[in-house]
């Protein structure tokens, strides 16, 4: 272990992030409803230029209004290329209740994209006397987001969630497909004549998920653009859950229950977890380092593994 450890990440459940943009505020209630663990109400993509003011307006209403349970509540602003993200962040800090959690800063490209959301955001707070610190995530969706992404991760305390976004990354890496997530038609490789599928975003994800647990944030995997295929949606999940995601988002209702179910340790995993542990108690109580736990070698490292699904249960059931 590095003398520098590695700092935990924030304890919540981040299983489904569920977006809707700001311009239809009948949603709003559905959303607040749902199976749901991170609600992302929209002014970006979803929101057509005109619209913008009006849907602020909406989310401003909707977060004193709507009743939001336990859910994180996150804001997803304006690109800080556009002339709006700035008034968003000023009217959500100053106008808006105490009920806010989070702001999502799209296509983040360096560091200091979050100082300076970060210092307007601070200054706001001081002034205004708000007494819940708000919290940041950021979306990867550039080359230059991911050439940086270890700084971005480290570059503020408030920041809790980064995310890939896969259509603008995919857009700015000039990648020849319009596909949103999942694998890609012509990403294959032959073996006997036969074509295997390659996930052509595993590496991006992999680069996140190492600078997240470097500085204790939650990596999150972004859209599946395709909503009517379930078993896709499920393998880019499940992919994702494998390299250390805590979690998907969900463009439509009903990703929600598949993003669940992927990243909701089973009763069968964490029933095998829990006999991890016991079984290295023994060991450990017997002056032993590893064990055999059904025919396999289990140490010290199996610890940690069987502690990250017992503790992700443990919050989920919370």
């Amino acid at each position: 272990m590095s003398f520098r450890l590695q700092p935990p990440a924030p304890s919540r459940p981040n299983r489904c992030q569920l977006f809707g943009p700001g311009s239809r505020p009948a949603l709003f209630a559905k959303m607040a409803a749902s199976a749901a663990d991170v609600i992302n109400l929209d002014l970006e993509d979803s929101v057509a230029p005109d619209d913008k003011p009006a849907a602020r307006r909406n989310i401003i209403e909707a977060i004193g209004d709507v009743d939001w349970g336990g859910k994180c509540l996150s804001v997803r602003i304006n690109g800080l290329d556009t002339p709006y993200w700035y008034r968003d962040v000023v009217d959500l800090l100053e106008l808006a209740g105490d009920r806010l959690d989070q702001i999502m800063i799209p296509k983040v490209g360096c560091a200091a994209d979050v100082y300076a959301v970060d210092a307007l955001v601070t200054a706001i707070e001081a002034a205004k006397g708000r007494k819940k610190a708000i919290s940041l995530e950021v979306i990867i969706e550039s080359a230059a987001g991911i050439a940086h992404v270890e700084a971005i991760a480290g570059a503020s305390p408030r920041l809790q969630a980064m995310s890939l976004g896969a259509a603008d990354f995919a857009a700015s890496m000039g990648m020849q497909t319009t596909g949103i997530g999942g694998t890609q038609e012509n990403y294959y490789m032959l073996r006997d004549g036969a074509r295997h599928w390659s996930d052509p975003w595993h590496w991006a994800q992999a680069a996140i998920v190492a600078a997240c647990r470097t500085h204790g944030v939650l990596p999150v995997d972004g859209p599946f653009g395709d909503f009517s295929d379930d078993e896709g949606f499920r393998a880019q999940a499940r992919r994702s859950a494998t390299l250390g995601m805590v979690g998907k988002w969900a463009i439509h209702p009903k990703q929600i229950a598949l993003a669940n179910e992927v990243f909701t340790p089973s009763d069968a995993q964490i029933t095998e977890a829990r006999e991890i542990l016991a079984a290295m108690k023994d060991a450990k109580a017997r002056g032993e380092g590893a064990t055999v736990y059904k025919g396999r070698l289990v140490d010290i490292a199996s610890i940690k593994q069987a502690e990250v699904i017992v503790r992700q249960a443990e919050m989920i059931a919370r």
